[in-house]
């Protein structure tokens, strides 16, 4: 499974530091940031997700209340 996270789209709530230890807050900057990431287009961060991690990167992409995080199954396909 693999993350994507939408910098540029986050507002700084930071529940999904809450739900899952990949994320971590930038106070500075007010936006969450998206730990062992690569860009993938500007301000898109993407990774893939631990097996182990896969609930919790679930959930963290719910509790976004702007939808700036999606995953993605092996195939492609969006879950969340």
């Amino acid at each position: 499974m693999r993350v994507e996270f939408d910098r540029d789209v986050c507002i700084g709530m930071f529940q999904c530091v809450a739900e899952w230890d990949a994320f971590e807050e930038d106070t500075d900057a007010g936006k969450a940031v998206l730990r062992d990431s690569e860009e993938v287009e500007e301000d898109v961060f993407a990774r893939e997700i631990p097996e182990d991690a896969e609930l919790d990167a679930k959930f963290a992409a719910r509790s976004c209340p702007v939808d700036a995080i999606a995953v993605y199954d092996d195939d492609g396909e969006q879950v969340v």
